[in-house]
C-alpha cells in the first residue's frame, strides 16, 4: 500500500474510522481520503469524537496525508469531483444506511445511500479507466450477514443461495453484491464484497444491542431480549474486522479471460465473522460482568429485575453464524478476539467516554 491513495467512504462510521486509524498507524507513506455525511441516525458526538481521534493520529505520521470531505455518496457531482481530484488506487465503500429495524420505517434512506450511493461509486470506478488511465485497482465494499435472511443451513457459506431477504436493509446489501458483479463483468473492475457479522467494540453504533443495553442499564431501565433469548449471534470485534479488510484490500481478484475470449468477472465475496455464535443470554451475562468490572455499574446491581424476554422483532433472524473457511484459505486470517475480551474493551471505553 506504499504511496497508494485510498478512498474510504463512511470514513467516520464505526468500521470506517477504525480502518482509517489502522491505515495511518501502519507507518507507511499513504494518502487516505475519507467521505462521510455525518448524519444524525445516531449520536453525532460519537462521530465527532472519532474524527478527532483521526486528526490526532495523523500528526504522528508526517509521511501520510488525511483528507476529510463532508458529504454523501448519493451526491454524484461530489463523488465525481473526489475521483477526479484524488484518483484513488483503492476504494473501500463502507458508507451505507445501517440497521434492520430502521429500514422498516425509513426506507428512503436505504435507497438513497445503499443503492444510489453505491451506483455512484461503481460508475466512478468504471470511468476511472477512461482514456487509458490506470484506474481503480480494487473496490472493496461492505455487505452484511443480513443477506442470509432466514437461511436454515448453518454455518452460513458464501456458496449458499441468498434470495430471501427479510428486511429492506438486507435487500439493498444483496443488491450491492449483484451490482458489483455486473460492473466487474462489464468493465473488468476487481471488486470484493465483505459480509460482516455483528460488529461490536469501543465507540461503536449506539443502536447496536450491547450499546443500547448499557445505556438502559445505566438509567435503571429494562432491557428487552428478543426471541425470549433464543438468538445466537456471531459477534465480531472491530479490530478483527479492520484486520480482515486490510488483508483483503491488498489482494484484488485477478483479471482473467474466459474460454469465450471475454473477461471473467474479477469478483469475490467473503464472510468476516467470529465463526463462533454466542447465545444472547450468555452475551448479556458477559456484558453485565464486564460493566461491573469496569465500574460502569455497581457490584450490587440487580440485573434480573432489569431484563425482559420478548418475541422476535420483524426483520430479525434467530441465528447468524459465519463460515470463514474461504477467508482463511485465501488470506490466512480468521477473527480471534473472544467476546469477553471485546466487551471488556467496550466497557472500559464506555466508562472513559461517558463517566469520566
Amino acid at each position: 500500500m506504499e504511496n497508494k491513495t485510498i478512498l474510504v467512504t463512511g470514513a467516520i462510521g464505526f468500521i470506517g474510522s477504525n480502518l482509517v486509524l489502522k491505515l495511518l498507524k501502519k507507518q507507511i507513506s499513504i494518502s487516505v481520503v475519507g467521505i462521510d455525511n455525518m448524519n444524525d441516525y445516531y449520536d453525532v458526538s460519537i462521530k465527532e469524537w472519532r474524527l478527532k481521534e483521526i486528526d490526532k493520529e495523523i500528526v504522528n505520521h508526517p509521511g501520510s496525508t488525511w483528507t476529510f470531505v463532508k458529504g454523501s455518496i448519493s451526491d454524484k457531482t461530489l463523488i465525481n469531483k473526489i475521483f477526479e481530484q484524488y484518483k484513488p488506487d483503492i476504494v473501500i465503500n463502507l458508507a451505507a444506511q445501517a440497521g434492520v429495524r430502521y429500514s422498516i420505517t425509513n426506507p428512503d434512506a436505504y435507497i438513497e445511500s445503499n443503492l444510489i450511493g453505491f451506483y455512484n461509486i461503481l460508475e466512478t470506478c468504471r470511468h476511472s479507466y477512461d482514456n487509458g488511465a490506470k484506474g481503480v485497482e480494487h473496490l472493496v465494499y461492505a455487505s452484511s450477514s443480513s443477506v442470509y435472511g432466514s437461511n436454515k443451513k448453518v454455518p452460513y457459506s458464501t456458496e449458499d443461495k441468498v434470495d430471501n431477504p427479510v428486511s429492506l436493509y438486507a435487500a439493498t446489501k444483496k443488491s450491492n453484491e449483484l451490482m458489483a458483479h455486473a460492473y466487474s463483468k462489464l468493465y473488468n473492475i476487481p471488486s470484493t464484497g465483505l459480509r460482516f457479522f455483528t460488529v461490536y467494540g469501543p465507540a461503536g453504533r449506539p443502536d447496536m444491542a450491547y450499546f443500547g443495553f448499557t445505556n438502559k442499564l445505566i438509567k435503571g431501565e429494562t432491557i428487552e431480549i428478543f426471541n425470549y433469548g433464543n438468538c445466537n449471534r456471531d459477534f465480531t470485534y472491530i479490530d478483527d474486522i479492520v484486520e480482515g479488510i486490510i488483508k483483503v484490500m491488498q489482494k484484488p481478484p485477478q483479471k482473467k479471460i474466459g474460454e469465450d475470449g471475454l473477461p471473467l468477472p474479477p469478483y469475490a465475496i467473503y464472510n468476516i465473522g467470529n465463526n463462533h455464535p454466542e447465545n444472547l443470554l450468555d452475551f448479556v451475562t458477559i456484558l453485565q460482568e464486564e460493566l461491573v468490572r469496569a465500574g460502569v455499574l455497581p457490584e450490587d446491581y440487580d440485573f434480573e429485575s432489569h431484563k425482559k424476554l420478548v418475541p422476535m422483532q420483524p426483520g430479525d433472524v434467530p441465528v447468524t453464524y459465519a463460515d470463514t473457511s474461504a477467508l482463511e484459505r485465501d488470506f490466512g486470517f480468521k477473527p480471534s478476539t473472544s467476546l469477553r475480551e471485546g466487551l471488556r474493551k467496550f466497557a472500559e471505553w464506555y466508562k472513559e467516554y461517558y463517566l469520566k
